[in-house]
């Protein structure tokens, strides 16, 4: 397919055993930054993970399984990791009785990552909503900033190179978080949920993108609940709001009803297959949003590491998963081999 070879997490860090390790808004700096994909959906999938609580105790049932996860995402083209520590606040994993394992959870996480990354990827760690987030209390407010401090700490100490706040659906729960953040010293990238009206507590995009960064975040945008076209239709509008670095991670699944968020869909969530977008959708998700200014493109739930190789050869690059990228002109049966050109398949897309 005559693919150029991009800048690479490799490239880019060449020689960092004798020169300072690039952070997350170094690479930024130098060009468009790929995240990961979606874990908790597909370990579910794998068996690691139950549906309903979704917490993330895999990290220490079987972290030979989140690895895999994280090493499949990486050869595919991701120079950002994520610990999987969605939802490994104490009062989330309360619900399914696993408070006590609190630090256990978050240290393994990262340490898995970190393990996966070696020196070819970023570790990021993770903070979202809180089920103790009860809007405009005090007490809560105050126990939920409790709850986020000490995920960073745990996280911090095991050496994640920035923390992401991301699937907030009230600006109101996103600021602590961003304060939380701040408070460590590291990096920060804040990511809502919301939707084309805004958060839940009742802010336009605009003003969610305005107040995200004038509180001193680093990187802003959106995650989860929408396909590529109204997330990117929504990070636009922050794009033109700001003039920070934009981050996008949509789901891979086909948002129904136009604009409403993919829970919505009666197949939700046990069912999702049949919504799946496919690798060639990713693929010009990514394009559209590097040419509107996204500096950080990901994926959150249903995007997986065929997903990420699409986006990363969509970007010009070559990861090594590109050796086993599509090559149909070989296909034993000759109906197949007519099927090599991509243009095809965009139009099977639709």
């Amino acid at each position: 397919r005559g693919l150029e070879v991009g800048i690479s997490f490799r490239h880019r860090n060449a020689k960092r055993s004798t020169m300072k390790k690039l952070d997350i808004l170094d690479l930024l700096k130098k060009g468009t930054v790929l995240g990961d994909g979606g874990y908790v959906f597909e370990l579910e999938r794998r068996g690691y993970v139950q549906a309903g609580p979704y917490t993330p105790e895999v990290a220490l049932e079987h972290p030979e399984a989140l690895e895999q996860l994280h090493v499949e995402f990486l050869r595919a083209g991701a120079e950002v990791l994520q610990a999987l520590t969605f939802y490994a606040s104490e009062d989330k994993l309360e619900i399914s009785g696993r408070a006590h394992l609190i630090q256990d959870i978050n240290r393994a996480a990262v340490r898995i990552a970190k393990k996966a990354a070696k020196d070819d990827a970023l570790v990021a760690g993770v903070v979202t909503l809180t089920p103790s987030y009860e809007h405009g209390n005090v007490e809560s407010l105050r126990k939920v900033r409790g709850l986020f401090d000490h995920q960073i700490a745990l996280q911090k100490d095991e050496g994640v190179d920035f923390i992401i706040g991301e699937t907030f659906i009230n600006l109101e729960e996103a600021l602590l978080a961003l304060d939380a953040i701040k408070a460590s010293g590291l990096p920060s990238m804040l990511t809502m949920n919301f939707t084309v009206d805004g958060s839940s507590d009742g802010f336009s995009v605009e003003d969610c993108a305005r107040r995200l960064a004038d509180r001193g975040a680093d990187i802003i945008g959106m995650n989860c609940n929408y396909d590529p076209e109204v997330s990117l239709m929504i990070v636009e509008r922050m794009r033109k709001a700001v003039n920070i670095h934009i981050a996008c991670q949509p789901v891979a699944y086909s948002t129904p009803h136009g604009t409403g968020p993919f829970f919505d869909h009666y197949c939700f969530p046990l069912s999702l297959e049949q919504l799946q977008l496919s690798r060639f959708e990713l693929a010009s998700f990514a394009r559209r949003a590097r040419d509107i200014g996204v500096g950080y493109i990901g994926g959150c739930c249903g995007v997986l590491a065929y997903h990420v190789r699409a986006m990363a050869e969509a970007l010009g690059r070559r990861p090594p998963a590109s050796e086993k990228s599509p090559n149909l002109a070989r296909h034993v049966i000759p109906e197949i081999r007519t099927r090599s050109d991509e243009e095809y398949w965009h139009a099977a897309a639709h």
